[in-house]
């Protein structure tokens, strides 16, 4: 982690607070949005100076008690704070080894033991590694369910899928910011966050606010165009014996509205998979049954 990644992160952290916000009065007017450094400073407890060659990237290795009086003056809740340990070398994080793509066989059977709960597995960079046929169904609606990130901000689906669609966009930027803060070489973040800096606007502006949060439990609202509006929690755990992988587990409120969606929605799916399969059945005895000259690619291209 760069310096001038230190900096951008104090930079950002400080404007988004006010003179008010912090009990302090404001005179004269001012250039730019937020705190001044030497606000800053006052509140940290230290010289205006220091604070400025920390966010300049010309002072290095700033104590523990330093970045905990940066913390409290910036008002940083404990996933910024410990981004910015990360940001300053003085994380525990660092050496950590790098995040793995594949999923265990083991885990891939847990996740299709949960019959009616959406279940996954994700990366760092917000890739889905593994699904199971509940998360399949839930997801359908987009064009592809591949990337968490890719699916909010470039899927027009998005929008009318998540209810609270600017809170999920928050969320999703937040866990991609920590992720960077842990592993800020991880080819496979920054390539996702290069595409949608560059493809989104809105990506754009929330990276650059630096809010930094882990993902791990929260309540969702979705409208799902074949079962209507789902409520659901969700929980996200380590996977101990895969570096850098979360599975994530919704789950509805037993016996509620979006229980009972839920299980018709993998009854749906059921019955879909199920058409399928018959239709390859009758197409293939079709195709052996007849003669040669009956079929053609071009009639194997058109069946469903």
């Amino acid at each position: 982690m760069s310096s001038s990644d230190l900096g951008d992160f104090l930079r950002a952290r400080r404007a988004r607070l006010t003179p008010a916000d912090v009990g302090l009065a404001s005179y004269g007017r001012r250039r730019v949005p937020g705190l001044r450094r030497e606000e800053v400073a006052v509140l940290a407890g230290m010289n205006a100076d220091y604070y400025a060659r920390l966010e300049q990237g010309r002072e290095r290795g700033p104590s523990p008690q330093v970045l905990d009086a940066i913390g409290a003056a910036l008002r940083l809740d404990p996933d910024a704070l410990s981004h910015l340990y990360r940001l300053a070398g003085g994380g525990p994080e660092r050496g950590r080894p790098r995040p793995q793509e594949s999923v265990a066989p083991l885990l891939r059977r847990l996740l299709d033991g949960y019959r009616h709960t959406p279940a996954f597995v994700l990366n760092p960079a917000l890739d889905l590694l593994a699904a199971n046929a509940s998360a399949e169904a839930l997801f359908a609606p987009f064009e592809a369910a591949d990337n968490l990130a890719r699916m909010a901000f470039l899927d027009p689906t998005a929008r009318t899928f998540h209810v609270h669609w600017e809170r999920t966009a928050g969320a999703v930027v937040a866990a991609l910011r920590r992720s960077a803060g842990l592993d800020p070489h991880y080819p496979r973040l920054r390539a996702v966050v290069a595409e949608l800096r560059g493809a989104s606007e809105e990506f754009a502006g929330l990276w650059a606010a630096h809010t930094v949060a882990g993902k791990t439990r929260d309540l969702k609202e979705f409208v799902h165009p074949e079962v209507g509006p789902l409520v659901l929690a969700y929980e996200s755990f380590d996977v101990c014996g895969a570096p850098g992988q979360q599975l994530v587990v919704y789950h509805a409120e037993p016996g509620s509205l979006s229980d009972r969606s839920l299980a018709l929605l993998g009854g749906l799916r059921a019955q879909d998979a199920s058409s399928a399969g018959a239709s390859s059945v009758v197409w293939e005895s079709v195709r052996l049954s007849a003669p040669p000259a009956a079929i053609s690619p071009t009639t194997t291209a058109s069946t469903p």
